[in-house]
């Protein structure tokens, strides 16, 4: 097991934190006899909450009580934490343990103005998933998981969903600071869980700024993370917008390593990065966009099915791949003796087919309908059923750009499932136009599906700050290369 330390997030991480959850509200917070309670789901030793009462008392108001709550799922850390809130004189009682906070909630009926958390990174929620999807298949939304549930192997986005629940409704405002790595940003394509939490939290207008951090900050990870700004009462100007903030930037080397942590942020990195989110302008590595930019239409594009026919002894070979027709051959008597007669009819069932079709002769068709009259024709005497002669004569068939279009009874062309695609289409672009612009030129005999649209969102962060780098020059690395071949050859000499 690792030490309780391990796994938390280092000082000058909970620090920038609580600059960026606190620094847009400290009006809210002067005065006196004021109450605020602050809340961790996955606390730990509870160093983010002890953290955000300090910053508090210590820079915006020393008079305002400030209540704590935490859950903490490992016993020891839980039993770390409740020492710890007694040794600052803080009520131990409000520190839930040692359970899970997704199957079983500490705090069911309480709401709180401030929660900050930093949640396991990609860890199963396997040992919660009978009370989580209870949860959201017969409460919706009256509970906490009504958005959606990502895959079995992330459960970044359930412990969002769970401090969500826990913001004030009735007209207060609470505010969210959560750490995650990069996969709740855009893990998950249109209509699964992760991308419908994404949709509900965004269209919600939920979600304030996201700040990406520099990567080998924390002990036990090197990765990049990513904290998320959330409330349910934006400034103004900030109404239906979304601000990212570039940090990766700001650290400095530490002297000495602890675990992966081999970088930091200082006082004057976490000043910069709370001033470019606290002057929310679209500069350097500060970009404000409109909620609808992160989300798009996933649009189904079809090709009409063009195939030909015919009856040739490789084709004929795919009969077999037609699950159907090798059931023929098969038999689920227990007995030995009838096992072996039902086989043997089986297989000799579908020989006679296969002569059947072989009359046929070997023309290539390139119309379904006369070639089904054909088909339909030789095999009469086996009265098969309509799938079971559709299926043979796609077994006898390859795609062709030249043949006829397969139709439904209607008319319609057939969609060909192997030429099927899909188009991810910006909310803030007419569909229809894009598809006239980017699709059609290319296929002119291609229709949406637009009963299969779906909507998702997605944050891909690193797309908006992308910058391009031009390869080095050609004499430069020549000038490189004949450099490093002289040392070798220097070196061979001296062995030799």
């Amino acid at each position: 097991m690792k030490k309780p330390g391990s796994i938390l997030p280092p000082r000058d991480v909970i620090d920038l934190m609580t600059v960026l959850m606190f620094k847009e509200v400290k009006d809210e917070i002067k005065g006196k006899h004021k109450i605020k309670r602050i809340y961790d789901p996955a606390c730990g030793t509870g160093g983010m909450l002890t953290s955000a009462k300090d910053y508090i008392h210590k820079y915006v108001n020393d008079s305002i009580d400030i209540v704590l709550y935490g859950q903490e799922v490992n016993e020891k850390i839980y039993a770390t934490a409740k020492a710890d809130m007694l040794m600052k004189g803080e009520n131990a009682d409000n520190i839930k343990g040692p359970y899970s906070t997704l199957s079983k909630d500490g705090f069911p009926d309480e709401k709180f103005s401030y929660l900050l958390s930093n949640p396991p990174y990609g860890r199963k929620w396997e040992n919660d998933e009978d009370e989580v999807r209870k949860e959201a298949e017969e409460m919706g939304f009256d509970g906490r998981f009504g958005a959606g549930l990502p895959r079995i192997n992330d459960g970044q986005l359930l412990f969002l969903q769970h401090m969500i629940s826990k913001m004030k409704t009735n007209g207060d405002t609470s505010r969210i600071a959560v750490i995650t790595n990069g996969s709740p940003l855009f893990t998950g394509d249109a209509g699964s869980g992760e991308s419908d939490i994404r949709k509900w939290i965004i269209e919600n207008d939920m979600l304030e700024a996201i700040v990406a951090l520099p990567n080998q900050l924390f002990y036990n990870t090197g990765i990049h993370t990513y904290v998320w700004i959330l409330t349910n009462h934006k400034p103004k100007e900030r109404i239906g917008k979304i601000q990212l903030v570039n940090a990766t930037n700001f650290w400095e080397k530490m002297r000495k390593s602890l675990g992966d942590k081999r970088q930091k942020l200082n006082k004057d990195h976490i000043k910069q990065i709370s001033d470019l989110y606290h002057e929310f302008k679209n500069k350097g590595d500060s970009k404000i966009f409109n909620n609808k930019d992160f989300g798009y239409t996933k649009v189904i594009v079809e090709r009409p099915l063009q195939l030909n026919y015919q009856v040739s002894d490789e084709r004929l070979e795919n009969l077999y791949a037609y699950s159907a027709f090798a059931k023929l051959a098969a038999s689920k008597a227990k007995n030995v003796e009838v096992k072996e007669k039902e086989e043997q009819a089986g297989q000799e069932k579908q020989e006679k087919i296969i002569k059947a079709l072989k009359r046929i002769g070997d023309k290539l068709y390139k119309n379904w309908a006369e070639f089904e009259k054909e088909v339909k024709e030789a095999l009469k005497e086996f009265n098969l059923t309509p799938a079971f002669v559709k299926n043979i004569i796609l077994a006898l068939s390859e795609h062709d750009d030249t043949a006829d279009y397969v139709l439904d009874k209607k008319g319609n062309k057939q969609p060909d499932p192997n030429l099927r695609d899909n188009e991810k289409i910006k909310l803030s672009e007419d569909i229809d136009e894009y598809f006239k612009r980017e699709v059609l030129p290319y296929y002119k005999d291609a229709w949406m599906d637009r009963k299969k649209d779906k909507v998702g969102y997605e944050i891909n962060f690193t797309k908006y700050f992308y910058k391009y780098v031009p390869p080095r020059d050609l004499e430069e690395i020549e000038k490189d290369i004949k450099k490093v071949t002289a040392e070798i050859d220097k070196l061979l000499k001296k062995e030799l």
